[in-house]
């Protein structure tokens, strides 16, 4: 199916979904009420089914562009002197090199390619003692878009990340001035003074690691084995689960401050375990204008409580959810705004943060460029296995309290 019908079958879906619920009123028997509410939890699934594929058939659409994409290494117009392939870039033999010494280690790859990685540790700041090798730009990127797949926290389209080379404290300057405004005055009148107030935010680098990925001998040995995209994966999901976790609930000691923990809380309107329309609405105007507007403003929380907002209708008995517009490609919204999902988010629940909205790029993610990875194999030679373990440093914080906010349930 193309990604147009797969549109249409959810537009049938979430019809069929909210016919089941339309069914329910007082008088409706507890049992059927169950069964609606089963019919319409089915047809979301499904919708949720189709929108994963809908986004891998995106992913792969844009694979296929990129592969296609004109190579400056072909021969071009009367340049029939160049041959694809035939010079080798750095990048390349980095990449190469690399992936010798994930299958080979240091001792038994050849003598270039070892003189290459030894060059590559030596970039590494803090590393080099230590035994790490910095990893080639092309593993960094797909890593990097690895870590995607496991929170929104680490999406640039939605949080703003900041790249450094090194790993130093950064003091950020914050501004707020937002209790100043003009004023009228007279002529020969003197103009009364009004301090902007300043303040400063400091992004670390606190150190993550994978743990160890274990890989057989026998995989390592087998040139059909993507041994890199296997040691990558596995690290991705392990540093992106963690990373995300903390960049959403972290403390802020010695560990990021993240954007539920920073983000003022809205407390006073949610029951302790319910979520209505008018906690939306109270959630959604706690935010000034001037950052409800901003291009990068959504909601964020977690699957379950999008089960619950999905059954939610405003006072004109029109549900707040609205799904992706085929026509125009517009992203599923409620009140008009997009949304993410973040597993790190607390559930509906007494006392917890179940909702944040607001403009996420005053968000900064602070990510430092090296990554780097051991090779461990005596420690498991009796398993005949190879260990693999990667360090990456990052940090967040919410520059601007005011930008963002989250709903707060009630103790009981």
């Amino acid at each position: 199916m193309t990604i147009a019908e797969l549109r249409a079958k959810q537009e049938q879906l979430v019809a069929e979904a909210r016919s089941a619920l339309a069914e329910i009123n007082n008088d409706t028997k507890e049992e059927r009420v169950a069964e609606l509410e089963q019919q319409h939890d089915r047809a979301m699934a499904e919708y949720d089914r189709i929108e994963a594929r809908v986004a891998r058939e995106q992913k792969l659409a844009e694979r296929e562009r990129d592969l296609n994409a004109a190579d400056d290494r072909r021969p071009n117009g009367e340049d029939r002197s160049v041959h694809g392939g035939q010079q080798e870039s750095v990048d390349e033999a980095r990449a190469a090199a690399f992936r010798s010494y994930l299958r080979h280690g240091l001792e038994d790859m050849p003598a270039e390619q070892r003189k290459i990685v030894r060059e590559m540790r030596a970039q590494a700041v803090g590393t080099d003692s230590k035994g790490g090798y910095l990893v080639p730009e092309g593993f960094m990127a797909e890593l990097v878009k690895s870590l995607k797949a496991w929170g929104p926290m680490l999406d640039p389209g939605i949080t703003r990340v900041l790249t450094t080379t090194a790993g130093n404290s950064i003091p950020w300057p914050t501004m707020d001035d937002t209790s100043n405004e003009g004023a009228l005055i007279g002529e020969n009148t003197q103009v009364t003074e009004s301090e902007v107030a300043f303040g400063t935010k400091t992004l670390e680098a606190y150190k993550y690691t994978s743990g160890v990925v274990l890989v057989s001998a026998e995989l390592l040995q087998d040139s059909a084995i993507d041994v890199e995209g296997t040691v990558r994966s596995a690290m991705a999901e392990r540093i992106g689960r963690i990373g995300n976790r903390h960049l959403t609930v972290g403390t802020g000691s010695s560990q990021p401050n993240g954007i539920v923990t920073a983000a003022t809380a809205v407390t006073g309107v949610a029951a302790a375990a319910a979520i209505t329309f008018g906690n939306l609405i109270d959630l959604f105007h706690a935010v000034d204008p001037a950052y409800r507007d901003d291009p990068s403003a959504r909601w964020m929380f977690n699957d379950g409580t999008l089960k619950a907002l999905r059954k939610i209708k405003d006072a004109e008995d029109r549900y707040v959810w609205q799904p992706a517009d085929v026509r125009t490609g517009a992203p599923a919204t409620i009140l008009e705004k997009p949304y993410s999902i973040n597993q790190a988010v607390a559930a509906i629940g007494a006392s917890n943060k179940s909702v944040v909205f607001g403009a996420f790029n005053r968000y900064v993610v602070r990510m430092v460029r090296e990554f780097a990875i051991r090779r461990l194999v005596e420690r498991y030679a009796d398993y005949d296995q190879t260990g693999f373990i990667g360090f990456t440093r990052l940090d967040g914080e919410l520059l601007d309290a005011a930008a963002v906010k989250s709903l707060q349930h009630a103790a009981s």
